[in-house]
């Protein structure tokens, strides 16, 4: 079998993405389909670190739509990160994954702070490192964390898993005659203006010449046809 394209890489799940089909929560079987999609890509000996946010949760901006403070609605979507976080890791141990998370924020007795030098030996390892809540700051959104923990793990990519199959001309939902991009440059992203994450991400990817590729978790093997360096998703490069 060909080796994989990326050795190290940094996935950022949206909470999102745990529902299924559901209202909000944690559904067991989408959990369990994102977990055999990881475990086939750690098979290979690729080590992965893990960005997970908490919309299904909670969504800290919709927080201040009902007059809640800003910064109070962010620390609340911080914590639904570490519990998803630790829904994550239960389903990977079943899996008989070796995980461990990782949070900004200091809750000793339930997970380790996040540390880098371990989570890099932690990788180094062949455990998969799960980084929960976010950069640990209010005003910033967990693709900022991705792209921060990414930079500092020396990850070679940002995977960006989304409901779509990459980014395309126009919303294909809309728009039939719309077309996937297979690859394109931060710059042409950002003439676009297509939205690949939120601007301060974007920026300290550009910067740090960090590849991001936005691919479908939905679609069966994705993770893997990418992580292989085959034309799956959207790759966007410097």
């Amino acid at each position: 079998m060909p080796s994989p394209r990326f050795r190290r890489i940094l996935l950022k799940l949206s909470g999102e993405a745990l529902m299924g089909e559901d209202a909000y929560g944690i559904n067991s079987a989408m959990i369990g389909g994102i977990v055999g999609e990881i475990k086939a890509v750690a098979d290979l000996g690729v080590e992965i670190g893990v960005v997970i946010g908490g919309g299904n949760i909670f969504r800290g901006i919709a927080g201040t739509a009902t007059g809640m403070d800003r910064a109070t609605a962010d620390y609340m979507g911080m914590l639904a990160t570490i519990m998803n976080a630790m829904a994550l890791s239960d389903a990977m141990r079943q899996a008989g994954l070796n995980a461990r998370v990782q949070s900004a924020l200091n809750i000793e007795q339930v997970i380790e702070p996040y540390i880098r030098g371990k989570a890099i030996r932690y990788l180094e390892e062949g455990k998969i490192v799960i980084f929960a809540a976010g950069t640990g700051n209010p005003f910033f959104t967990t693709d900022t964390a991705a792209a921060l923990r990414g930079s500092e793990i020396g990850a070679e990519i940002v995977l960006k898993a989304t409901k779509v199959d990459g980014i395309y001309s126009a919303d294909p939902k809309k728009d039939p005659t719309a077309t996937r991009y297979a690859r394109i440059s931060f710059d042409e992203a950002i003439r676009g203006n297509l939205a690949v994450l939120d601007a301060t991400a974007f920026a300290l990817c550009r910067d740090q010449k960090l590849p991001i590729n936005v691919f479908s978790i939905f679609k069966p093997g994705a993770l893997l046809r990418v992580v292989m360096g085959e034309d799956e998703g959207t790759m966007v490069h410097v």
